[in-house]
Formats: C-alpha cells, sequence, structure tokens
C-alpha cells in the first residue's frame, strides 16, 4: 500500500466512517464529511485508506443518473473492524 494512504484503523474516524457506511451504503462523501464535521478531503483520504485496507468497497451506483456516484460496503474484514470498537 502507497505510504501516503496508511492509516491507523482504531481512529476514531475511520470507525466513525464504517459505522455510517454500515448504516447507509448510499451516502456520498460529501453526506459523510457533513455528518461526521470532518472535510471532504478528509474523508476522501480516508474512503480510500479504508478501500486499499480491504475494509470497504466502492461499486458504481448504476441507477444513479449521477454516474459518478458510488454504492459503499463494508466487507466481512470490515464488519469485523466496526464491531470490535
Amino acid at each position: 500500500m502507497p505510504n501516503h494512504l496508511k492509516i491507523d484503523l482504531e481512529t476514531e474516524e475511520a470507525l466513525s466512517v464504517l459505522r455510517e457506511i454500515d448504516a447507509d451504503p448510499e451516502m456520498t462523501q460529501r453526506t459523510l464529511s457533513l455528518r461526521l464535521g470532518l472535510s471532504l478531503g478528509k474523508i476522501n483520504f480516508l474512503v480510500k485508506a479504508l478501500i486499499e485496507k480491504g475494509l470497504i468497497k466502492a461499486e458504481n451506483f448504476k441507477n444513479s443518473k449521477n454516474k459518478s456516484a458510488y454504492l459503499y460496503s463494508l466487507t466481512p474484514h470490515g464488519l469485523e473492524e466496526k464491531t470490535k470498537a
């Protein structure tokens, strides 16, 4: 994994992202940013790092008119990490 995507999965921010995605997989990064009070850049960084770690996966939201919309889902490993905290 590239050094710029290293993340401590024990941080409250990463766990909060996992919880929010589990609650609403169709949520945008902008909505995550507003709900968690973190910058959009920070959310983007966290989401990319969680994808790299295999904790979440992102798929294009095929039914969306906005073709850049993604559906986020927790992987089994992501669910396990979320429940540890």
